[in-house]
This record gives C-alpha cells, structure tokens and sequence, in this order.
C-alpha cells in the first residue's frame, strides 16, 4: 500500500517544530530485545492537528511498542552527501524525539517510490530520469539511508517499500533497484553491524490474489517467489504488506493457508511492515468490525510465531472521509474509530501483545 507515507510525516510534520515532551521517561530498553513480537503503527493522527498528533504518540504508547516512520528521499537534500541541515533532517529527528520520550521504539522505511502509486518515483528533481540505474538517484538515496543509520541507529531498516510493485511495472528496472539495495546493505551492515535490513513486498500481489495490468495469466495463490528471492541473501528477515478486505469479505473468509507459505519458503523471521482489515465496507466489499477481529485471528494464527514485529497501519480512523480514493480505501482499518472508542479487534491486539 504505502499511500499512507504521505499522508504520516505530512501530520507528523505539524506538531515536529512543536515537540512536547511526555511525562514518561525515556528508556535504554528496547522490545526488539525482548524475544517477543513487537507490535506498531505508522503515526497518522485521526486529524490534522497538533493537539491530535500528541495524543496519537501518547496512545500508541498505551497499545504498542514502536513507530513506523515511513518516508520518501528529498533528493536534493542528499544527492551530495549525508553532511547539513534540512526540514526532512529536522522533521524525523522530531518524529524519533516523540517517539522516544513515550518510550516508543522505531523502525525507518526509507522509500523512493509514489506512496499513491507505487509503479513511480515521486518528487524528483526536474531532468532527473526515473531509474535506479541514474547515478543521482543511487548517491542520494544511499546517502539517505546512511544518514540515518548513523543518526538513529535502528535496529530495522527497510530500503524500499512493496518493491513487487514496481519491479512488476518496470522489469527493466528491477536488476538496478536489486543492485543498489545489495550495495546499501553492505554499507550499513559495515556501520551498523545490528541494524536488520529488509525490503517490503506487497503480499496480495506477490501472492497473486489480486490481478494487475500487464502480469499476464500468473496462478492465484501462487507466490512470486522469484521477486523476494532475488534479494537474497542479504534478506535479514522477510517482510510483507498485506491488506486482505480488497479480496475477502470478512476475515474469517481468508483461507487457513493463506499466509502460511511464508513459513516453510524461508526460516527467517517474519514482519509486517503494514497492514489492516477495513471495519465498514469499502467499495464493493462487505467488510465488518467483526471481520477485522477475525483477520487479526487469522493472521497470528498463521504468522505468530514467526513475527518479528507486526504494524497495524492505523492506531484510529481518520476522523473525516477524505476526497483521495487511494487513502479513503484505509479510512477504517484502524483499531479505534476516530474519536478513539475502541473496536472489538483492539482488545484482541492488546491481548495479542501483552500475552494475555
């Protein structure tokens, strides 16, 4: 999916040049040593204001462990080196700042693609040419992505967000992207020898359950294997998307071994780098709250005991419908509805997490 990567550090981004402080203290404990799935949300606000950002770091505290802080180079800002100032440095080390004085873990998704089509760059500079064989594209994304390992440190970092999705559109270019990630990984793996690095697929299309222009005649449920394979082995785990309400009705209608071939294709750990189940119908579905809850069910059920850390994309609904078809589609896979009450599946995730 990713179209909510705009749409996080666009909100986010109102309340970074007025970062609060929370009563709670930060902490040198990490749940990513915990031996335990950690559990997240990108933090996108129910509205676009400061005093809802706040309140939205402040609640994922309350059912998560950690942010997922998605966002797109600013080519400019590193195609001659990770060294300056900026308002994309600025506006993460804000969104790492709220995180940590909630004792909220992090993970990065650096991403170079179109979070509202994600079979195109977005934001390029005038006369750059859209590949990642273009020499600026690689020097400004690699120093990105450097830039961040050397200022945060995170233990997961993900170079590339449903990356299937464009290498299904742009096959010729697909080799290029392959060989500027295995040439990242070293860098950091050289820096930051515990950082986790991945690349996410989108799991509905690698699995082949939802049909896209110019994929020919591929088997339902018959994963593209070939697409994750292709950037091993510098896999550190194997990370997905998966928003199963574009093709299931309800979550209990999602087949008992829908996810589980994950399972014996690799022994890495498993993620989910986002992911959710609409809670009212969306288009020509029929989803429920009760189907969400039987996706969350159904999900670590397949997947438990494998998860790394598991990111529902929204904590809360957006508080109004937005006029975007592309985000409108997510408008309810929160756990909460936008006022924060919460839904039947929010007590299943607490649960989930706490052990209960």
């Amino acid at each position: 999916m990713g179209r909510l990567a705009l749409a996080s550090l666009a909100l986010v981004a109102l309340a970074c040049n007025n970062a609060q402080q929370s009563d709670s203290p930060s902490s040198d404990a990490s749940v990513f040593d915990s031996g335990r799935t950690a559990y997240g949300f990108f933090p996108v606000p129910p509205e676009a204001t400061l005093d809802s950002v706040f309140q939205l770091f402040d609640d994922m505290r309350d059912h998560g462990d950690f942010v997922l802080i998605q966002h797109n180079t600013n080519w400019l800002d590193f195609v001659n080196g990770g060294e300056g100032e900026s308002q994309t440095r600025t506006d993460l080390a804000n969104q790492v700042e709220l995180a940590r004085s909630r004792n909220l873990d992090y993970i990065f998704v650096a991403d170079a693609l179109n979070g509202l089509n994600r079979t195109e760059f977005v934001g390029l500079p005038d006369g750059w040419e859209a590949s990642f064989a273009n020499p600026d594209v690689r020097r400004a994304y690699r120093n990105h992505v450097l830039w961040i390992v050397e200022t945060f440190a995170p233990r997961y970092l993900g170079l590339g967000s449903e990356i299937n999705t464009y290498m299904d559109a742009h096959p010729e270019d697909a080799p290029n992207f392959v060989s500027l990630y295995n040439e990242i990984y070293a860098l950091v793996k050289a820096q930051s020898p515990t950082t986790q690095v991945f690349v996410s697929f989108q799991w509905e299309d690698l699995n082949n359950v939802v049909p896209q222009p110019g994929e020919g005649d591929r088997e339902k449920f018959v994963p593209n294997w070939d697409e994750v394979e292709a950037f091993e082995p510098n896999l550190d785990l194997w990370v997905i998307s998966t928003y199963p309400y574009v093709v299931f009705d309800d979550g209990a209608d999602i087949p008992a071994d829908y996810y589980t071939p994950l399972l014996s294709r690799t022994d890495k750990p498993l993620a989910i780098a986002e992911g959710g189940f609409s809670s009212q119908p969306v288009g020509s579905t029929h989803s429920t709250a009760a189907g969400q809850a039987a996706y969350l069910e159904t999900v670590h059920a397949q997947l438990g005991s494998r998860l790394a850390f598991w990111t529902n994309t929204l904590l809360n609904d957006f508080a109004v419908t937005t006029d975007d078809p592309g985000l409108g589609v997510f408008a309810h896979s929160g756990l909460r509805e936008s006022d924060g009450s919460a839904k039947p599946a929010l007590a299943i995730w607490d649960a989930f997490r706490t052990g209960g």
